[in-house]
């Protein structure tokens, strides 16, 4: 049975023992993909950032908080998957520190030091075996997509990358593509029903069925 790492979700990034950085990655597309490959009869581990949604039944679900959580869960699993969906909102700085206990209010300015994250998926990239792939996923301005899709994928050395347009965030459709190293640009047909992009599940389920017509496993 092939084997699907899949993440979804953001991460939250200590300020104190209460307050933390975060995003607004809801974890949705992630999950659909989740779905979607269980359905398809993939082995399915999905990695699952601090969501409101309830995770899918029929997968192997690990939960993560902070990038540092998702990089050691990375570690552990990456190497056991056929393909990698890095679905996840992973945060590009923390904080340097966190401090103990809460932070006191103090009426006045309050400067927080952030550092960069690991690239995850480029980190992954750069050990797999060779008949690993992987799936990046890109939220960016529209009028600058596909020139920083094609980037992030030749940079991190992808197999394929899904750029969504900003404006799309938190919808429940995506207007997305999925460029390929070789220059190509894979899009859904859409619906006629007028609504922008595809609903989440039915990208998910298109998604997975272009990953099994591009990525041909062994049975």
């Amino acid at each position: 049975m092939n084997r699907l790492l899949v993440t979804a979700g953001p991460t939250h990034e200590a300020i104190d023992e209460v307050r933390y950085v975060a995003n607004r990655s809801s974890g949705r597309m992630g999950i659909a993909l989740a779905e979607a490959a269980r359905d398809a009869g993939w082995s399915v581990t999905l990695l699952l950032g601090p969501v409101a949604v309830d995770p899918p039944t029929g997968v192997t679900v690990e939960d993560y908080v902070s990038t540092a959580d998702l990089e050691a869960l990375l570690d552990r699993e990456f190497l056991k998957c056929d393909v990698l969906i890095m679905a996840a909102a992973v945060a590009d700085y923390r904080p340097s520190t966190a401090a103990k206990g809460k932070l006191a209010r103090k009426g006045e300015n309050l400067v927080l030091t952030l550092e960069p994250t690991p690239d995850l998926v480029a980190r992954c990239a750069a050990r797999r075996k060779p008949h690993q792939r992987i799936i990046g996923f890109a939220l960016e301005e529209e009028s600058t997509l596909e020139t920083r899709a094609t980037e992030k994928l030749q940079r991190k050395n992808l197999d394929a990358l899904v750029a969504n347009p900003i404006s799309t965030l938190e919808a429940k459709n995506v207007s997305a593509s999925v460029y390929f190293p070789d220059g190509r640009r894979i899009s859904p047909s859409l619906s006629d029903s007028g609504e922008r992009g595809v609903e989440k599940s039915a990208f998910a389920k298109w998604l997975m069925d272009l990953v099994n017509a591009e990525f041909p496993l062994s049975t």
